[in-house]
Order: C-alpha cells, then sequence, then structure tokens
C-alpha cells in the first residue's frame, strides 16, 4: 500500500502507528495512515482486515520524588 521511498511499517507490526498520515480528521477523533490504519485519539486502532486493537503502548508514570 505504502509508496514511499523509505517504506512505512506494515499494518501487521508492532510499529505500526509510526506510518505516515494521509488524512486526518481531528474533530472526529481519527487519522488513516498510509499502510491502511485507522489510529484513534484514545489509542485504539482499526486495522484494515477489520478488526480493532485496544491501546497496545505501555504508559509509565514518572516515580515520584520525595522532599
Amino acid at each position: 500500500m505504502c509508496t514511499h521511498r523509505t517504506p512505512c511499517p506494515d499494518a501487521a507490526g508492532e510499529a505500526r502507528d509510526l506510518a505516515a498520515v494521509v488524512r486526518s480528521h481531528p474533530e472526529q477523533g481519527w487519522r488513516l495512515l498510509c499502510n491502511g490504519v485507522v489510529l484513534f485519539d484514545d489509542d485504539g486502532e482499526l486495522l484494515p482486515d477489520g478488526r480493532a486493537c485496544a491501546d497496545h503502548h505501555v504508559w509509565l508514570a514518572p516515580e515520584l520524588v520525595s522532599a
């Protein structure tokens, strides 16, 4: 699907959300990526084959510093 000189990550890979944005609708909360993935603002994803994926990122909170 991707025609970039350096191809975007495949929709099946873990780095799929790093593909180039081809359409953006921030007012609706989603972006279409070059690899066919629809990326939602809540970090959920819709893959080209119709499967929905929940947020797969591991968000780490900074440790609290005691005074």
